[in-house]
């Protein structure tokens, strides 16, 4: 018994482990219900980022709506009696300057239309005259420029040597609200399009940054907002102010003097005086068409800017892209009367809907051969 009792006992100890068999219906679906908890913990976690926690931000930090823009819309064309009837006229903004050797008016002394014409027939202007006069628009212009921005775009990009370069172009605005909460400046963007950042200079040098709000594609016109938070109040009330809108379909608006304010002459700041010589041309844009104001003022090929009439209103947005072939220094401004509407929805950050119809004119034969109303 003494010699079996080790082989006994190496017997008993001798053991085999199998490998546990794996069940793959089981861990394919282990693996199924693994990937579909985190889909369905990824699409809460979305809806929960994307969905809730505005409204939840919202609900616990309430912020007050920004107020309404409103531009009244004309729809018949008006006199120069209405048109300056109303609020349309600010009177402060009117200024002249006191000729001291003045007379007192002849139509105030009862005299009839023929005394009158006699005694203006036999006043001679000379030099002092029109020296008075130029400096009353020179004080006229700067009441005007109040209301006049700049724009910068400022567009950076790295070079082949990692050095960052900076490129600016710069645009013409004007100030169309001052609310609460924002101020509101309208501007043509065509230049400013591709801009990483907007730099706002107004009329006394101050500088400021500003964020494009919308951008109408028809016109490349668009409305780019400051927070008045950021700017002094004494600033807001004092050096600047909004424009006053005037009327572009008002009757007998050919012959109108008119100031070109901005960059009619290719250069930030420059100035041009004349009349608005035609009315006769259209933009057939989408849904709606704009009244083209031309003037006699020679400018830059690349102009832009505001034309403003002698009543301290602004009547005229410029533009470049819809001059005249063979006049193209000429100063064309888009009318401010078809724009009102475009301005409304471009300052409330509202977008445009198109049905999409092209008017044209009609043409004589169209309505002799046809019958179609004019």
């Amino acid at each position: 018994m003494s010699e079996k009792e080790p082989n006994l006992r190496n017997d008993f100890m001798i053991e085999k482990i199998k490998e546990r068999p794996v069940n793959k219906k089981k861990l394919v679906k282990r693996m199924l219900f693994t990937a579909a908890m985190a889909v369905i913990f990824g699409l809460v976690a979305c809806f929960t980022f994307l969905v809730l926690e505005p409204r939840l931000k919202k609900w616990m930090n309430p912020e007050e709506e920004l107020p309404k823009i409103y531009f009244p819309e004309e729809t018949e064309e008006m006199s120069p009696e209405e048109m300056l009837s109303g609020s349309l006229v600010d009177p402060t903004v009117i200024q002249t300057i006191p000729d001291e050797t003045t007379e007192e008016n002849p139509a105030s002394s009862g005299l009839s239309e023929e005394e009158i014409q006699d005694i203006l027939s036999q006043v001679r202007l000379n030099v002092v005259n029109y020296r008075q006069m130029y400096s009353a628009m020179s004080e006229y212009t700067k009441i005007l420029q109040k209301s006049m921005v700049t724009l910068t775009g400022i567009t950076s990009r790295m070079d082949w040597f990692n050095d960052v370069n900076e490129s600016e172009n710069k645009s013409s605005g004007v100030i169309i609200a001052i609310t609460t909460k924002e101020l509101l400046i309208l501007t043509d963007y065509s230049s400013l399009q591709n801009a990483q950042r907007l730099n706002v200079t107004f009329c006394n040098g101050a500088e400021t940054t500003a964020e494009l709000k919308r951008r109408d594609p028809s016109t490349g016109l668009a409305v780019v907002s400051i927070p008045t938070d950021i700017l002094p109040e004494e600033f807001l009330k004092e050096t600047i102010s909004t424009a006053n809108l005037g009327s572009s379909n008002y009757s007998n608006i050919v012959g109108t003097p008119v100031i070109a304010l901005g960059n009619p002459m290719g250069t930030v700041g420059s100035v041009g005086y004349g009349v608005i010589t035609s009315t006769s041309g259209q933009v057939n844009d989408m849904d709606v068409s704009y009244k083209l104001l031309q003037t006699d003022i020679v400018g830059s090929i690349k102009a832009d800017g505001m034309l403003f009439n002698l009543y301290g209103q602004l009547i005229g947005v410029i533009t470049h892209q819809n001059n005249v072939p063979g006049m193209e220094n000429v100063i064309t401004a888009y009318g401010i009367s078809d724009l009102k509407k475009r301005m409304e929805k471009l300052s409330n950050d509202q977008v445009f809907s198109y049905f999409g119809i092209y008017g044209s004119t009609v043409s004589l034969s169209a309505h002799e051969e046809f019958n179609v109303p004019y």
